[in-house]
């Protein structure tokens, strides 16, 4: 599209928009519907990205927030299956039975109350479904992790697989993670064990098929728009990447994870990401400090974070790959592009790092690990960075993945529509909930959800369309959202935000909350509560009031195996009791 097309474009909309209205507008875009893609990351953290801040070179996703925007209060579910379904379904996870990982079947084999679990309803519409009803082709790239365990047999039934839950085509993987070099591959209905070539890396190949798909649905007659759910592992663990990607990166991190952090910091508040009178959480007391590590510690735990960013730099490369193909097809201008990252930055792996394998205790000490340095991000080792360089990635929140607070829900979010973003490059500032984008881009699409399908009542969206504040940075956005995950609970309104910390095998009245001021403090530093203690009343209400919207179950007692692993998951001291 040339710059005068494109201008002429942008004038006309708003000319519509102010004479007749948003309905009008919402006309429009039915009549040119645009292509839709959303980009998942997994385990990437607010400041992980360079346009929210950090050192990791990622150019391809800074020029798509240079031509969109970035939306600084986006919110997720804190874990990915949880936020995965809320995207795709515009409801809140707990609504479609999706309030955590399906894989915590296997660990509590013997919970009743799991039986009937981590299986979206079939009356919950999703994305896919309701775009593939009003003519779009639907693609599934990458990770799934929406299948009750169940149904990952090769020979078990498909009920909740992505081909019977509106997507055409399916190419990747079933569960929340997989090897990125020899991956559990699947496509449409079954697994798959192609032979993979020298310097086969998964998010290549992910990025082929996409590609793939767009180009021979380009090249039917008459073809129609598509949506495209792109969900990389990147930078889930196993972190792996060639060092050609990693290598560059082993000076910055010999720094270590407190200078890193304070060097992040600045700069977000350079670039406008956080407010200037930010204050940045002191390091929780159960991370060590850079400078307690002795030489081996430093060596190793540099490398591993060196491939952690090699990891982002690489996928940032194949999302650059992606923007290309569509330009050279003259699609970019008319796809929309959502950039997010499910939770925050992974802390699973606790002080020590995981080398081997995931999700087990680390047993070789620093010097072993040290003397094979060179297998970190190849396929000898599947690998996890130690918990403090999550908390790298969460700057300026406290805490990581899981928690309740903003460094577990908080992620980076980018929107790009390059014919409707009339101040590219802006920073939006609006409260946007994971539940929000999939009302959005219907919306976006001149549609919405369907109350009824074949006859059957859907249930209730809870999500709400931001797509006014794409075209208007001073229109105002959410304004009340709960959370809960693994007993821990939080809600936001307006300006203020309660947190819940659960205390294990006791019963949620002897909850520790704590209360803070948005407004004045972005990065949820000074708990108030006891300055504020009338407000944390109505909060606390308030959240009852929400979950009892939205959740037809009482609040249960948390996940027993949360409080049985108290390292794993770094539970608050408050909540050891």
């Amino acid at each position: 599209m040339s710059i005068s097309r494109r201008a002429f474009i942008v004038s006309l909309c708003a000319t519509t928009a102010l004479a007749t209205g948003f309905a009008a507008t919402r006309a429009q875009a039915a009549a040119r519907r645009p292509n839709i893609i959303t980009i998942i990351l997994d385990d990437v953290g607010y400041s992980d990205l360079g346009c929210f801040g950090a050192e990791i070179r990622t150019p391809a996703m800074d020029a798509l927030a240079g031509a969109g925007l970035r939306y600084a209060h986006f919110h997720t579910k804190a874990v990915c299956s949880s936020t995965r379904a809320a995207l795709l379904t515009g409801r809140n996870s707990h609504s479609v039975n999706m309030p955590d990982v399906p894989d915590v079947v296997q660990i509590m084999k013997n919970d009743p109350a799991l039986a009937d679990m981590f299986d979206i309803p079939s009356n919950a519409q999703n994305l896919a479904q309701a775009l593939k009803r009003r003519g779009y082709a639907t693609w599934a790239v990458g990770k799934w992790h929406l299948t009750p365990m169940k149904e990952l047999g090769a020979n078990a039934g498909r009920t909740s697989w992505p081909r019977q839950r509106g997507f055409d085509y399916f190419y990747g993987f079933a569960r929340g993670w997989t090897d990125q070099y020899q991956p559990d591959l699947v496509e449409n209905d079954q697994y798959i064990k192609p032979e993979l070539p020298e310097g086969y890396h998964l998010s290549v190949d992910l990025t082929d098929r996409a590609l793939a798909l767009i180009e021979r649905h380009q090249a039917a007659p008459e073809a129609g728009p598509f949506y495209l759910n792109l969900a990389y592992g990147t930078a889930h663990a196993p972190i792996q990447v060639s060092r050609d990607f990693s290598a560059p990166y082993d000076a910055i991190y010999e720094k270590g994870w407190d200078a890193v952090r304070e060097s992040r910091f600045e700069r977000m508040k350079a670039m406008g990401i956080v407010p200037p009178e930010t204050v940045l959480p002191t390091r929780a007391g159960t991370d060590r400090a850079w400078a307690d590590l002795d030489a081996d510690e430093k060596a190793v735990f540099t490398r591993y974070m060196a491939v952690y960013a090699g990891f982002i730099e690489h996928c940032d490369r194949q999302i650059g790959r992606l923007i290309d193909g569509l330009k050279r097809g003259g699609l970019y201008d008319d796809t929309i592009i959502v950039l997010l990252s499910d939770n925050g930055a992974a802390g699973e792996a606790g002080q020590e790092g995981e080398f081997d394998g995931l999700y087990r205790r680390n047993t070789l000490t620093p010097a072993q690990q040290r003397a094979r340095i060179e297998e970190l991000g190849t396929g000898k080792t599947q690998a996890e960075y130690p918990r403090p360089w999550a908390m790298v990635g969460s700057t300026p929140f406290r805490r990581y993945k899981l928690w309740p607070y903003s460094g577990g829900t908080r992620t980076p979010m980018i929107f790009s529509w390059p014919r409707e973003v009339r101040d590219p490059g802006a920073i939006r500032r609006q409260f946007v909930d994971v539940i929000d984008v999939a009302p959005t881009l219907l919306d976006a699409a001149g549609a919405a959800f369907d109350a009824q399908v074949d006859g059957v009542k859907q249930l209730p969206i809870a999500g709400r369309s931001f797509l006014a504040t794409v075209r208007d940075g001073r229109v105002e956005g959410r304004h009340t959202q709960y959370f809960e995950l693994r007993g821990n609970r939080a809600i936001t309104d307006g300006q203020w935000r309660a947190v819940a910390m659960q205390a294990c095998g006791q019963d949620h009245a002897a909850d520790r909350w704590e209360l803070y001021d948005l407004a004045s403090d972005f990065s949820e530093s000074t708990d108030v509560a006891s300055r504020h203690p009338t407000e944390l009343q109505r909060l606390k209400a308030l959240w009852q009031s929400e979950w009892a919207s939205f959740v037809t179950t009482p609040l249960g007692a948390p996940l027993a195996f949360v409080c049985e692993r108290p390292a794993m998951f770094d539970l608050a001291p408050a909540a050891k009791r």
